[in-house]
């Protein structure tokens, strides 16, 4: 396959930053997307160029790491992939591919495609934990727990924290991500001593790093790749609405 692939290129936050055109020809359609920018950075490698810096751990779809913007959708054109997870046979020969970072200012720019996503992990810091000892593991069936809500925790739960969801909103919001974190807890009885403290702190910490707030255009579910719902947006709604009425946490 031949490839015309517009990059966005900035040495450091403090550089202006400015889209670079190349071209590639040897691009296999089995290859997936970040082992095609691999090809890409040996030949820039050997003509003494820098190689562009992206963001990369497991390559399994399940770390959260990988993350950028293809062709203005965020992982890419397929739903519910992940860019490691994403294979050159979904573009054709000849495509032109723009490949950008994260978008958001809670998200700022580290060096071409690598953005600092620290900001969820302040954000998890302030509350998505449980902190109550419950000792050693205790057996699968000692706590009954509904399938439901059961079945409600591990989608919640399936959340990797790659940012999608703030790249895809208009306002750079990270209320799927926190909805997520709070539900996959809040449902289950081990986190529910903490469950009014926890939604006001995680949603005061999200407000505190800049990221801004909902107004429902779906963008974050669509671009999920674990395709987490807008529901649970709704639910963190109610747990803040209820734990500030029953157990204000002094600002």
């Amino acid at each position: 396959m031949k490839l015309t692939l517009k990059i966005w290129r900035q040495k450091g936050p403090g550089d202006k930053g400015r889209m670079t055109t190349y071209q590639l020809d040897n691009a296999n359609p089995h290859m997936s997307f970040l082992e095609m920018l691999d090809v890409l950075n040996e030949q820039l490698i050997e003509k003494g160029e820098d190689p562009v810096a992206f963001d990369h751990d497991c390559r399994e779809g399940i770390c959260g790491m990988c993350g950028m913007v293809i062709n203005g959708i965020p992982h890419g054109p397929e739903r519910a992939t992940t860019t490691c997870q994403l294979h050159m046979r979904k573009f054709n020969d000849g495509d032109t591919i723009t490949i950008e970072p994260w978008r958001a200012r809670a998200f700022p720019v580290v060096r071409d495609l690598v953005v600092d996503r620290s900001a969820f992990d302040r954000v998890i810091q302030s509350g998505g934990f449980v902190s109550v000892n419950t000792g050693s593991a205790p057996d699968a069936n000692e706590i009954p727990i509904g399938k439901d809500v059961a079945d409600q925790a591990f989608d919640a739960a399936a959340c990797i924290g790659c940012g999608a969801c703030v790249a895809a909103c208009k306002n750079a919001s990270a209320m799927l991500f926190v909805a997520a974190k709070v539900s996959h807890l809040g449902l289950l009885p081990q986190g529910e001593v903490e469950r009014t403290r926890r939604v006001q702190r995680m949603v005061a910490q999200m407000d505190d790093e800049g990221f801004g707030n909902c107004t429902n255009t779906y963008d974050c579910e669509a671009a999920c790749p674990k395709e987490i719902g807008v529901g649970f947006i709704a639910r963190m709604n109610r747990d803040y609405l209820s734990a500030t009425i029953k157990e204000p946490i002094p600002t």
